[in-house]
């Protein structure tokens, strides 16, 4: 009698720890949902923006944007941007970024796109000057000027401003959307107020010429002005202006005067009394 109770005892025990075991095993089974994160509302372009044009209230539209992917510089509200110029042409549903828009009060189109602290300054091209005709904005260039100087009898070409970025060719601050080539008569360029100073000054000595370079391209290679002269392979001939050679005034004497009797007599140097 005692050994059945002892096995209906086991046997319960077994039933038990099996149902538990069970039970433990399929709810660790049961996969965990990950928390869902709500989405953010952001502004973006309503339609194709174009770089200078004014944001309008009709100009953007909240789109919503995963929660768990936020995007740095966005805006929530409209109202907080509209007035502002757009920088670079934006697609139609792309959030709007602080880096996308022109400081408040920047003023409007070709104004807009300028950086604090940057100038837009305007040189006169041609055909040829410019690259017959395949400058764009957004192009970068190295601009070069001849010129005659007192240093030398000769004509000379030397590079004053490298890697200056195309801010507008003519009136047109957008490049063709074809790709076709605009000859200009007036290039502007995007420069520092010191760059400004030095293509001003370039331009009033000579001609300007632009070469155009590949935009990835930021090297600044030393680069020594080319004379007329060394195109046939001479060496450059430097005329150096010489100062006149002044002769040192002649020495001032002492003289020493002598009185024999009543007649004085003055030695080199002095003068008789």
């Amino acid at each position: 009698m005692k050994q059945r109770r002892m096995v209906f005892a086991l046997a319960c025990a077994l039933v038990i720890s099996g149902g538990c075991t069970y039970l433990l095993s399929r709810r660790l089974a049961v996969p965990v949902r990950a928390q869902s994160v709500p989405d953010l509302m952001y502004a973006a372009a309503a339609h194709s923006l174009q770089a200078g044009e004014l944001l309008k209230p009709d100009s953007v539209e909240l789109v919503a944007w995963p929660g768990n992917r936020p995007v740095s510089g966005a805006f929530f509200k409209p109202a907080e941007i509209v007035g502002r110029a757009v920088l670079y042409p934006l697609g139609k549903g792309e959030p709007i970024l602080e880096r996308d828009l022109s400081a408040s009060g920047a003023g409007v189109g070709l104004a807009a796109q300028i950086p604090s602290g940057m100038r837009a300054t305007a040189l006169r091209s041609d055909e040829v000057a410019g690259v017959a005709g395949f400058l764009t904005p957004g192009s970068h260039v190295d601009v070069l000027v001849t010129f005659k100087s007192s240093l030398s009898p000769d004509p000379s070409t030397a590079t004053v401003l490298q890697n200056a970025a195309v801010l507008a060719v003519g009136q047109r601050a957008q490049p063709d959307p074809e790709g076709k080539p605009t000859s200009v008569a007036v290039v502007t360029l995007l420069l520092t107020p010191e760059e400004a100073e030095r293509a001003v000054l370039a331009s009033s000595q000579g001609s300007v010429h632009f070469v155009l370079r590949n935009g990835a391209d930021d090297g600044r290679p030393e680069n020594t002005p080319m004379l007329l002269s060394m195109l046939a392979g001479a060496s450059p001939v430097v005329k150096v202006e010489r100062t006149p050679f002044a002769h040192p005034a002649a020495p001032k004497y002492e003289g020493i005067e002598t009185v024999l009797g009543t007649q004085p007599t003055a030695t080199p140097g002095g003068a008789a009394q």
